[in-house]
């Protein structure tokens, strides 16, 4: 086995953050998967199963690559640094029309937010 072969199987087994997201357009119906932690590295399939198979393909050949060509592989990021917490400052306009929709809906600020965030 090639020294590039163990790197790659090393890389392959780390848990990265994979994502797949169900897209509709002209194409039609199907699911883009992606690589939190690797810059570019995604394909796309008819189901979300197809899109992550086609991911780690992807994968295999995005780390080939870097290491052939001597480029820097991020690891995996983990929760453990996150508090789920951060603090972002917005213009007063954009503070106040926050508040009066999230007081429509009758939720806190916080939890509107949180729910305009993950659209």
């Amino acid at each position: 086995m090639h020294m590039t072969d163990n790197k790659l199987s090393y890389y392959m087994s780390l848990p990265y953050t994979k994502t797949v997201v169900k897209r509709d357009d002209e194409d039609g119906l199907h699911y883009i998967s992606s690589v939190l932690e690797l810059d570019g590295c995604s394909s796309d399939g008819t189901t979300p199963e197809i899109a992550l198979r086609n991911l780690d393909e992807a994968m295999e050949c995005y780390l080939e690559s870097c290491l052939i060509h001597g480029d820097p592989i991020p690891e995996p990021v983990s929760e453990d640094g996150f508090s789920g917490k951060f603090l972002v400052r917005v213009p007063k306009s954009l503070h106040r029309r926050l508040t009066f929709e999230s007081q429509r809906e009758g939720i806190s600020l916080n939890q509107y937010a949180l729910y305009k965030l993950s659209q």
